[in-house]
């Protein structure tokens, strides 16, 4: 048996508690694809990283992240929380103010602001969504078509079912079907608040078939949401979505459109230090 340095991260908060946990192991290089997805299936959280070594000479490290039903190539709250987990542990990336994650969709750029930090987002590739599949979510979600704006398949490591509704109230009142979800995809919602609130947009997370009912704060779906309604003309280049009220949690998300590039932000606390025998 080993024993490895151990990190919990509460993500897109400031304040312990109110994000998205994530659990880091540290210098995960001895561990088999087989113990990284027991370990993941058994934090339950929606998902468990692992710092290793870099391969590539432009990366400061590397990183595999397992949801409790698999691993996916990237996700954006494991991105910002195992980055944050990786300096508190010492870490020193080769450029000021910028770290390099690799994982399974390449080099990612993180950009550092004491305890806030920021990911490039990877390009999000969509498509239109099959009309008996749209039909069969919008049941099992428990929403009516009128209340749908748009729809729009985000592939972003993660691939997301995306629905834009007319509303953040009609967000935060959908009483998902699971068990009907679970069968179908995983599904992004997301929904403008009023002109003047703090935040632009509610979102929620459904994944069922990843072992995930639904996600506290998830940054890849606000990444592809991002992507998706800044390039449609349906938000502005810069704004604050709340994601996690109906879970109890208050997770923000900073947006920010450079050029051809969206920024996707968020603060980091540390809940959990300690070790890992496996």
């Amino acid at each position: 048996m080993n024993t490895f340095k151990f990190t919990q991260v509460d993500v897109f908060t400031d304040q312990a508690l109110r994000g998205n946990p994530l659990a880091v192991v540290h210098g995960a290089d001895s561990l088999s694809d087989e113990q990284m997805q027991a370990f993941a299936q058994w934090t339950n959280l929606s998902e468990t990283t692992f710092l290793l070594q870099p391969t590539d000479p432009a990366a400061d490290y590397r990183v595999r992240i397992f949801t409790p039903g698999g691993e996916l190539p990237f996700a954006g709250h494991p991105t910002l929380g195992s980055c944050h987990a990786w300096l508190q542990a010492g870490g020193t990336p080769r450029a000021r103010g910028m770290a390099v994650q690799q994982c399974g969709v390449g080099l990612v750029r993180i950009r550092l602001n004491g305890e806030r930090a920021a990911f490039a987002a990877p390009p999000v590739r969509m498509g239109e969504i099959d009309a008996a599949l749209l039909s069969a979510t919008l049941a099992a979600l428990g929403l009516r078509r009128e209340q749908l704006r748009a729809s729009q398949w985000l592939h972003i490591g993660p691939k997301w079912l995306g629905l834009l509704l007319d509303s953040a109230e009609s967000v935060l009142a959908i009483e998902p079907d699971h068990a009907a979800l679970k069968s179908l995809a995983d599904v992004g919602v997301v929904g403008p608040y009023a002109p003047g609130s703090e935040c632009q947009f509610e979102l929620r997370a459904f994944a069922p078939a990843d072992g995930v009912p639904e996600d506290p704060v998830t940054g890849s779906l606000n990444a592809g949401v991002a992507q998706w309604l800044i390039g449609a003309g349906l938000a502005p280049p810069r704004y604050l979505a709340s994601q996690g009220q109906r879970l109890g949690r208050a997770g923000r998300v900073a947006i920010e459109q450079e050029g051809h590039t969206v920024w996707v932000g968020g603060h980091s606390v540390i809940c959990i230090r300690g070790e890992l025998t496996l």
